[in-house]
């Protein structure tokens, strides 16, 4: 089977977030299976490393009408690691500093949508699936469907769009309807959500299966609560929703040899490691080091979705306790400001690192006993898995893809590999805070959950195996 996966980013090229993760992870594991997976991005100039950059080749070049405009469009490729990588150029809209974020970012992915279609002709290269993922690549289905169904090298390609993080539409005014996007005015239904262009709903409709990364996602973008205004529209297609759980990179993420760490260590290791870990994050840190008081970690954005609100409340109490609190990452000045502050409160107990570092992040990994994930909402989550291998115990609120891999422990069978809790309330994250931090003082119990944590699977082979199983039920 002849795959094409289209996203905004992928490892090892490009990443900002999971997405790149999952563009880099998955196709190798389709490759494995025997299939022809192949990857395509913008081809970002300005963010590309010149290591990665250097080894691209041009591939040939076309136009992309986009609206009225006629825009070049370049085709470089790489191959890493068995998988071969598409790069579409275009300085105008990727020569820039940043992915996202930009005033014409409508304008930018609907290129990028529409390009990647036009690539294929360049290429030569007709996928049975087209695999496409969020909003940025949302219209590549719509544009086929108007735009390439009568060219006979189109017209049999199956479209699959996968949602990531629904609250991320792509909502623009309906004046890029023919500005930008060209769609003739018996398609704009396709796109029109809430009196608004909004790329998402436009990749629901026109795709042959939508999927999202964990099956309890897939049900709760039902509900309103989640959906950001689109359950109803997935409601009346819910029988084409289908939810696989993202799996992460166990090559990249192996404790036993991430050379990010002070000391490696394995299932048999971790007890004693993890400490020197912890001792050698601690020095580095500047926080005194005790091997009796468990660290509790976060690495994530500083933003609403990931529960800060729900630490901000009781983050006192925590500290109270004899425990140390490390977290990692940037986001909304509110939390930055509240991390700041518990630091100057408690210095020698607590670090709030107003950063983002893949290495300081795998030290985290490697050093915390447990990791802290309280999301409002979590379509799949990755930390909570890397954690979970480098032996670092999560404490997760049940939603989403969190409550998907994280069986909560019970000490009487023996089973689960972390701590849980239901309703979004400061006080229940904090119950489960206090229920890991009492397992860590039972030794037995807390050898068990380690091992069950770290002997897990967490890659991608099973999930894989769901895609090719979805693609080849499509009609």
């Amino acid at each position: 089977m002849k795959i094409l996966f289209v996203a905004s980013e992928a490892m090892p090229f490009i990443r900002t977030g999971g997405l790149g993760d999952v563009a880099g992870a998955l196709p190798k594991s389709f490759l494995k299976l025997g299939h022809d997976a192949r990857v395509i991005i913008p081809f970002y100039k300005e963010e590309i490393k010149p290591a990665f950059r250097d080894t691209l080749r041009f591939v040939g070049s076309t136009t992309v009408q986009l609206g009225w405009r006629n825009q070049y469009c370049g085709v470089y490729e790489a191959v890493y690691d068995g998988i071969t990588y598409y790069f579409v150029d275009n300085e105008y809209y990727f020569k820039r500093k940043g992915l996202y974020g930009h005033f014409d970012d409508a304008e930018r992915f609907a290129f990028f949508s529409k390009a990647v279609l036009e690539a294929l002709a360049v290429l030569d290269f007709f996928p049975d699936i087209l695999h496409t993922n969020d909003w940025h690549t949302a219209m590549t289905p719509v544009f086929l469907d108007v735009n390439y169904r009568s060219d006979a090298r189109y017209k049999d390609i199956k479209t699959v769009f996968t949602i990531h993080n629904i609250e991320f539409q792509g909502r623009y005014d309906q004046y890029i309807l023919g500005d930008i996007l060209g769609l003739p005015e018996e398609a704009h239904n396709i796109v029109i959500n809430d009196g608004c262009v909004n790329y998402m709903k436009g990749g629901i409709e026109s795709s042959s299966v939508v999927t999202t990364v964990s099956d309890t996602y897939a049900t709760e973008i039902l509900d309103p609560f989640y959906s950001y205004g689109l359950d109803s529209i997935l409601s009346e297609r819910k029988y084409k929703v289908f939810g696989v759980v993202n799996g992460i990179d166990t090559k990249l993420y192996d404790p036993a040899k991430d050379k990010a760490l002070f000391v490696n260590f394995n299932s048999k290791t971790v007890a004693e490691r993890k400490r020197e870990n912890k001792k050698a994050l601690c020095e580095m840190l500047n926080l005194s080091y005790d091997e009796n008081r468990p660290m509790i970690a976060m690495v994530t954005r500083l933003t609403e979705q990931k529960g800060l609100d729900l630490v901000g409340a009781v983050i006192d109490e925590i500290m109270r306790a004899d425990v140390q609190v490390v977290i990692l990452g940037t986001g909304d000045w509110k939390y930055e400001a509240m991390l700041k502050r518990v630091e100057g409160e408690y210095p020698n107990k607590f670090r709030g690192i107003l950063q983002f570092s893949s290495d300081l992040a795998s030290k985290l990994y490697g050093a915390s006993d447990l990791f802290l994930m309280p999301s409002k909402f979590e379509p799949c989550g990755l930390s909570q898995m890397i954690a979970m291998r480098y032996g670092s115990i999560p404490i997760v609120r049940e939603t989403g893809g969190l409550k998907d891999t994280v069986e909560a422990y019970n000490p009487e069978a023996k089973t689960g590999r972390g701590f849980t809790f239901k309703t979004y309330n400061s006080y229940d994250m904090l119950d489960a805070v206090w229920r890991a931090y009492a397992c860590f003082y039972d030794k037995d119990n807390w050898a068990t959950v380690t091992e069950n944590a770290m002997k897990g699977d967490y890659g991608w082979d099973a999930s894989a195996k769901q895609y090719i199983k979805i693609y080849k039920n499509i009609k």
